[in-house]
């Protein structure tokens, strides 16, 4: 393993954050747990912090990694271990079938630039039977809103599509101070474990954002409103769904029964 050192400034196009709180790092590899048999796929590894302690379990590691500077120092600086791959590439293009396998599912980590997060979740979700699981470093306020229960302010579109692909887990909170540069938002550690549904309760991921994005088009207007374009408060009422009510009253169910009315399966 290379011992040269990386003088690197923080850069702002990349949501660039470095953890450096040496026993938040360690908190955050004793949460992944890595074992031998896994296959690790971290995004967003920076100066290697997290990587360096996930490799010593002799885990195969595929890191991603956009700044191309920041790649050319993990490259050397892990030359000698056989376990670690690097994919030098901006995480919301990399085709992820590539990497996953559904036999042998991936679990995936990383401090996530604050500036793609929810995007590069989304995506993600695309991916899920190639998923064992997935460990985050995340914008407080982000993970606030993933776990957000139905009738709170962070209760929206995100909420309902991560929770209905996911089991969500807050572990723990992070704050500015471990970081350089420090970020002005607090951080938070989430861990993400996909979902086997039952087959009465599946709909299409694709109807199901349409739907929420008409939804919570409008928070402050009720669902006769934000709907009308695409069910009327009579249909709502027949599937025992209070049109009155505003987007962030209804449940997970409650967006699954309308999503299965609106389009029955054949």
């Amino acid at each position: 393993m290379s011992t040269k050192k990386l003088t690197h400034r923080a850069r702002k196009r990349f949501s660039q954050n470095f953890l450096t709180d040496f026993s938040i790092l360690e908190k955050i590899a004793k949460a992944i747990a890595p074992d031998s048999i896994d296959k690790i796929i971290e995004i967003g590894p920076g100066k290697g912090a997290l990587t360096e302690l996930i490799l010593n379990s002799d885990v195969e590691l595929h890191a991603i990694e956009i700044d191309r500077d920041l790649s050319a120092y993990l490259r050397e600086h892990f030359a000698s271990q056989d376990n670690f791959h690097l994919h030098e590439d901006d995480v919301l293009k990399v085709d992820f079938n590539a990497l996953l396998s559904a036999t042998q599912p991936a679990r995936i980590v990383g401090n996530l630039p604050y500036n793609i997060s929810t995007p590069l979740i989304f995506h993600l979700l695309n991916y899920l039977p190639g998923i064992k699981d997935m460990l985050f470093m995340l914008q407080l306020e982000v993970v606030e809103r993933m776990a957000a229960k139905p009738g709170s302010k962070s209760y929206g579109r995100l909420s309902v599509m991560v929770q209905y692909h996911c089991k969500v887990e807050k572990l723990f909170n992070v704050p500015p101070s471990a970081f350089s540069p420090a970020p002005k938002v607090e951080s938070a550690i989430v861990k993400l474990t996909p979902l086997k549904r039952d087959p009465d309760s599946l709909v299409s991921s694709e109807e199901l954002t349409n739907l929420l994005r008409q939804a919570f088009a409008q928070r402050r207007k009720t669902l006769r409103n934000n709907l009308r374009n695409i069910i009327s408060a009579e249909e709502l009422e027949s599937i025992s769904i209070n049109p009155g009510l505003r987007p962030e009253n209804l449940s997970l169910d409650d967006y699954v029964r309308i999503c299965k009315h609106l389009h029955p399966l054949h």
